[in-house]
């Protein structure tokens, strides 16, 4: 039987960032999504998800998520059979990165949600064309049903987030590195680097698509992951 796909959404994100994922891969496994929205710390937000998660299960996380699903295969490598990487990096942030989360903080924690996730996301931060526009809408609608106190934990917890390179460098599971070609805030040659980290990860790249390709172009991701699910279940 196929195992568990268990979802990962990044910053400010819920299910509707995998509408096009869930619809496909219902049909052949169980699928569940695992919202990160619970902890202060990307310790704590992997240790939740895996007291709810099934014995084992194949991993896909965007963003905070792919973050996230790092320190799952940190905690319990064991149960990770595959794992999928999406617009994240390994690398702790540094000083000047955290430092440059603060004003999006304030401004969320006055009542300036929108203004704080349209700078956490940029418009150049997707592709250009018409999806940009949709996407970007998408991010602040969902970030507005969400609330202003989950941005403040979901900001700190990236801003601790530890250095994570020797976990994957230690991955043995298929991997699946992917990312948008037009994504400027963890643009390609994070995900270069990150691959090579990773022995036998295969890198693919999404070219009309930026920061959120789960939402810009969502059936060149499924196509990946539904190549990635095929991968031989366990690297020897």
């Amino acid at each position: 039987m196929a195992e568990t796909l268990l979802l990962l959404p990044g910053m400010m994100s819920d299910a509707r960032v995998f509408s096009d994922q869930i619809l496909t891969f219902t049909r052949e496994r169980a699928v569940q999504l695992a919202p990160v929205w619970q902890g202060g710390s990307v310790a704590s937000m992997a240790r939740e998800l895996l007291e709810g998660a099934p014995k084992q299960f194949a991993l896909v996380g965007h963003g905070l998520g792919g973050v996230i699903a790092m320190d799952v295969l940190r905690q319990a490598p064991e149960r990770v059979s595959r794992v999928a990487f999406m617009s994240c990096t390994p690398l702790a942030e540094t000083p000047q990165e955290a430092a440059a989360r603060e004003p999006r903080i304030v401004s969320a924690q006055a009542g300036q949600l929108e203004k704080a996730v349209r700078e956490e996301f940029p418009s150049a931060s997707f592709a250009p064309g018409p999806m940009r526009a949709q996407a970007m809408n998408m991010a602040v609608n969902m970030a507005s049903e969400i609330g202003p106190e989950l941005f403040v934990r979901q900001s700190r917890a990236l801003q601790r987030r530890p250095d994570q390179q020797k976990i994957l460098r230690q991955l043995r599971a298929p991997a699946l590195v992917l990312c948008g070609a037009h994504d400027t805030l963890t643009p390609l040659r994070r995900h270069e680097f990150m691959s090579e980290l990773i022995p036998n990860a295969t890198l693919e790249v999404i070219e009309d698509a930026g920061h959120l390709p789960l939402l810009e172009a969502p059936e060149a991701v499924t196509e990946a992951l539904r190549k990635w699910l095929a991968a031989p279940f366990r690297l020897t």
